[in-house]
């Protein structure tokens, strides 16, 4: 009954056809999620320094995005959503330049699944895929 299942999700969710891109192409898709998180963060402190000046509220005005886009896209990289708050403290743009690194690289991983995710993470062994990881997505 295991066996059966396990083989219907492989049969529907195979790797993908497309190989994996490479360095360049990787680098510009994350350093345009991180211009897509820190300009439109930067124009909401702007505005919020212009009506109501300097102070806490523009610092979490500036904060907002970037904090919540982290605790959206954290799981699909092995991260945790709470990760998140670390943009409060100061490594949270490291841990975004993370994040977006893995999910530019995606549908394949070059990084070891969380515990919680080995079950379901298969290491690609075919010659174009190797050294590579792929979670498929979960079953409906």
């Amino acid at each position: 009954m295991l066996l059966a299942r396990i083989l219907r999700v492989m049969a529907h969710d195979p790797p993908s056809s497309r190989p994996p891109i490479g360095r360049m192409p990787r680098t510009l898709i994350a350093a345009l999620l991180m211009l897509g998180v820190t300009v439109p963060s930067f124009i909401i402190r702007e505005l919020i320094e212009a009506k109501m000046g300097s102070g806490p509220l523009a610092y979490f005005g500036w904060m907002a995005v970037p904090v919540a886009v982290t605790a959206w896209l954290a799981p699909r990289a092995s991260y945790r959503r709470r990760d998140a708050l670390w943009w409060f403290v100061g490594p949270g743009v490291y841990i975004f330049a993370v994040i977006a690194w893995r999910l530019a690289f995606l549908p394949y991983r070059d990084w070891a699944p969380r515990p919680d995710e080995a079950p379901r993470a298969r290491w690609l062994r075919d010659p174009q895929h190797a050294g590579m990881w792929y979670l498929p997505r979960a079953a409906k």
